[in-house]
């Protein structure tokens, strides 16, 4: 037999049909461009704070970045207003808690100031989800009649809180009110009244008490923000007043706890 017959008869057998070992790496390359435009789509539509917030997670748990600021063990980054300067997560009802006690404290100083000085009963305190209100109401008592000259007991009430409030971190505002009756002169409007008592206010505070004129501010509302119906004097020197209010400035979610938590703690 020919050298050509045996090579011939220990071939293998011809594969019949086409060839289709090309669909493997076919499919390898439509499975890459795949996942290539879900990569693409994604990143077209990517939350730049969600995106920053994975990439420091990410980083924290593989050991790449050393981060205080994220809970490793969650894997989720933990907001800068709710971080101790250790690094510590806290909840809102926590940073409420907080705030409520620190209020309270600043409450007392004023409080314990004042009675020093036999004016414990010239003021009304509230802590809602704005902060401290120190009210002086009734206008009589604090200016006179049409008048924004500060009177005796406004500038002793003022030299007991000042110092206790310039000591303290908060910003403070200081609000004009004005009961529902026609302003006189020289003063046009109750506008006028009530913005220039607050300045009057805001003036002693940062001049004679040591208030920073960075963190304080004064506003006059008039007799737009009347607290009860005017249906009595006695109901219109509730409204005559001027607000002291020592701002929190905690995140809206935090402080609309604060009411909750005075009331607990009143009752």
């Amino acid at each position: 037999m020919s050298l050509s017959r045996r090579r011939k008869k220990h071939e293998e057998p011809e594969h019949e049909g086409p060839d289709e070992r090309w669909m493997a790496s076919y499919m390898d390359m439509v499975t890459v461009l795949m996942c290539l435009f879900i990569v693409l789509f994604a990143m077209s539509a990517v939350d730049q704070d969600k995106y920053v917030q994975l990439r420091n997670s990410l980083a924290t748990g593989f050991g790449q970045v050393e981060s205080e600021e994220t809970d490793v063990s969650a894997g989720v980054v933990v907001p800068a207003e709710l971080v101790e300067e250790e690094g510590e997560g806290f909840t809102d009802i926590e940073l409420a808690l907080e705030e409520v006690e620190e209020l309270e404290e600043l409450r007392e100083q004023i409080r314990s100031s004042l009675a020093a000085s036999g004016l414990e009963h010239t003021v009304s305190f509230t802590i809602d989800e704005r902060g401290l209100t120190v009210r002086l109401v009734g206008s009589e008592t604090f200016f006179d009649t049409n008048s924004i000259a500060l009177a005796p007991t406004a500038i002793g009430v003022l030299n007991a809180s000042g110092p206790p409030i310039a000591t303290s971190p908060y910003s403070v505002s200081i609000e004009g009110h004005a009961d529902g009756r026609p302003a006189m002169a020289p003063y046009p409007t109750n506008w006028e009244l009530a913005s220039g008592r607050a300045t009057a206010v805001l003036r002693y505070l940062v001049e004679a008490t040591g208030v920073p004129a960075t963190r304080i501010g004064a506003v006059g509302f008039g007799s737009a923000r009347p607290l009860v119906e005017e249906v009595s004097p006695e109901a219109q020197a509730t409204n005559r007043r001027v607000d002291i209010v020592v701002l929190s400035a905690l995140p809206e979610a935090v402080r609309s706890l604060i009411p909750g938590l005075v009331a607990e703690g009143a009752g």
